[in-house]
């Protein structure tokens, strides 16, 4: 039984857009996919992310993305969200991926935008909606023009709203401006997609995190909404400001890869990456440890 949910939070306040852990010789590992989801949602997360950008889905077969599904509700579906990444820049396919994570259960869809064509508004307007029409699914939009190389402008997201599944959006756009008045004029339920800037999102309505930080600090990402929801802002600036070095260190370069590495530093099923990503180097690795250190993540 999916976990409840309401029109301002369909997916809960703090979710984590999770890793897909790998065996060593590469294959899916079902079994260290549910020892990360358990450990993620005992931390605090509301939800889980699973098959997004985080989750190397453009190297993940379409049976192994439906076998994550299924692994991970198994292992936390009664009590956390569980939101199957569906986005491709094939309408088609992220058609037949929504229909194929309804079937495994899944409680939501997230759909980024078509990346490297480089569609026109209204493209991208038939892309979301021919999705949201092919299941019985929320839908939480994503819009990250830094890869997808197009914005899904404030007009389109006006229309997208009026469709009864498209419930959310997950902004990764940088535009706080753009996302005031989205948010005013579309009543989406908005998710911070651009850790540095959960704090910042909150500020002008933004019910929440869809994190990548969240592997190593969920907690603190609880603590910081938390002290925001009740008005103590100057908590909030607090968490915010210790977890700077986290924001910073996990960025530094591809964010999977510094993921997996901070998995591993502390125990965690995460294992290789498949290329066309590859392992931190010595060096890297040293200088995410310290970052992750100056944030006070125990590793």
């Amino acid at each position: 039984m999916a976990p409840t949910s309401t029109s301002q939070t369909p997916f809960g306040r703090v979710l984590t857009a999770m890793v897909t852990p790998f065996t060593a010789d590469g294959a899916l590992d079902l079994d260290g996919a549910q020892q990360l989801a358990a450990h993620l949602v005992a931390a605090g997360n509301d939800g889980l992310v699973v098959n997004g950008t985080t989750g190397e889905s453009p190297t993940t077969s379409d049976v192994e993305k439906e076998q994550l599904v299924r692994a991970v509700l198994e292992a936390v579906g009664d009590h956390a969200f569980v939101i199957a990444g569906v986005g491709t820049n094939d309408t088609h396919h992220s058609i037949e991926l929504a229909q194929q994570a309804e079937r495994a259960g899944a409680h939501g869809l997230l759909t980024v935008t078509p990346y490297y064509s480089k569609p026109p508004q209204e493209g991208l307007y038939r892309h979301f909606t021919a999705i949201a029409d092919a299941t019985q699914l929320p839908v939480m939009l994503y819009d990250i023009p830094g890869r997808s190389g197009v914005p899904i402008h404030t007009e389109t997201l006006v229309r997208l709203a009026e469709h009864p599944r498209i419930v959310a959006n997950k902004d990764a756009k940088g535009d706080l401006g753009a996302a005031s008045w989205a948010i005013s004029r579309t009543g989406l339920a908005w998710y911070s997609g651009d850790d540095m800037l959960n704090l910042p999102l909150l500020s002008v309505g933004a019910v929440g995190f869809v994190s990548v930080v969240g592997h190593v600090v969920t907690p603190e990402l609880r603590a910081l909404l938390e002290a925001y929801l009740v008005g103590d802002v100057v908590k909030a600036a607090e968490i915010h400001q210790q977890l700077l070095p986290v924001f910073t260190g996990m960025f530094r370069t591809q964010g999977v890869m510094t993921t997996k590495a901070a998995l591993a530093l502390q125990g965690l099923p995460a294992g290789p990456l498949r290329l066309p990503l590859v392992e931190l180097s010595d060096d890297e690795t040293a200088q995410l440890t310290r970052d992750l250190a100056a944030g006070g993540v125990q590793l």
